[in-house]
């Protein structure tokens, strides 16, 4: 333990502390990952989008894991848009206008929306207008995803961005070594300073993401009942 003492001469706690910021972006990570592919595959099942599932890559690094997420959820923002500008095609203006007003009842914004996507898809689900009103309705894809994202660009920036997710799990002497690897050792304490504050909006905004995913599909499973 020559090396740890050498950063952080009385202070176990501290290090204590850096494995533990790893492991809850570990978790906070793979949280993402499975809501995402939630999403997408209530996209793919009912609004007839083709989004590809992701995996978390264990021998990439926190930065590659952080684009993987990125890529995936550029392409279901995408979808979303498309879904909007078909909708705003193929309805009258003042219909389109109901689905974004907040007076309007849901149910017939869902009924509205369902008529589209019967047109667009040959035929849908019941449930595919109410999913495509939660998500142009909600400002899941739209606020939520754009912090999160942007979150998710600056960890993959920081310093622990280079380091390979393995060796997460290998223990605390990997990881310093690799941190120091990437940084002054005199810089160390800035970056871990700076990697608690990214993490810490990371939680929330991850909790946020999942949280508005899990009301779409939690109410597509009440439709589905």
């Amino acid at each position: 333990t020559m090396l740890s003492d050498l950063l952080y001469p009385d202070n176990p706690k501290r290090r204590q502390e850096l494995i533990h910021l790893h492991q809850e972006l570990l978790d906070c990570m793979s949280a993402n990952f499975r809501a995402t592919n939630e999403l997408a595959g209530v996209l793919n099942e009912h609004l007839g989008c083709t989004i590809t599932h992701i995996q978390m890559r264990e021998s990439s690094t926190v930065k590659e894991n952080c684009d993987i997420i990125i890529q995936a959820m550029s392409e279901i923002q995408h979808q979303v848009q498309k879904i909007d500008s078909d909708m705003k095609e193929k309805l009258e203006p003042v219909l389109y206008q109901k689905l974004y007003d907040i007076k309007e009842p849901e149910l017939e914004k869902i009924a509205i929306a369902h008529k589209v996507f019967s047109i667009v898809l040959g035929e849908a689900t019941s449930t595919a207008g109410m999913v495509a009103i939660k998500l142009l309705g909600s400002n899941l894809m739209t606020l939520t995803v754009s912090k999160l994202v942007s979150l998710l660009a600056q960890i993959g920036a920081s310093v622990l961005g280079g380091i390979s997710i393995t060796v997460l799990g290998l223990g605390i002497e990997m990881i310093l070594h690799a941190i120091l690897g990437a940084v002054e050792r005199n810089q160390l304490m800035t970056a871990v300073r700076s990697y608690e504050k990214h993490l810490a909006e990371f939680k929330a905004a991850s909790e946020k993401y999942q949280r508005a995913i899990r009301e779409v599909t939690s109410s597509v499973r009440q439709q589905v009942q």
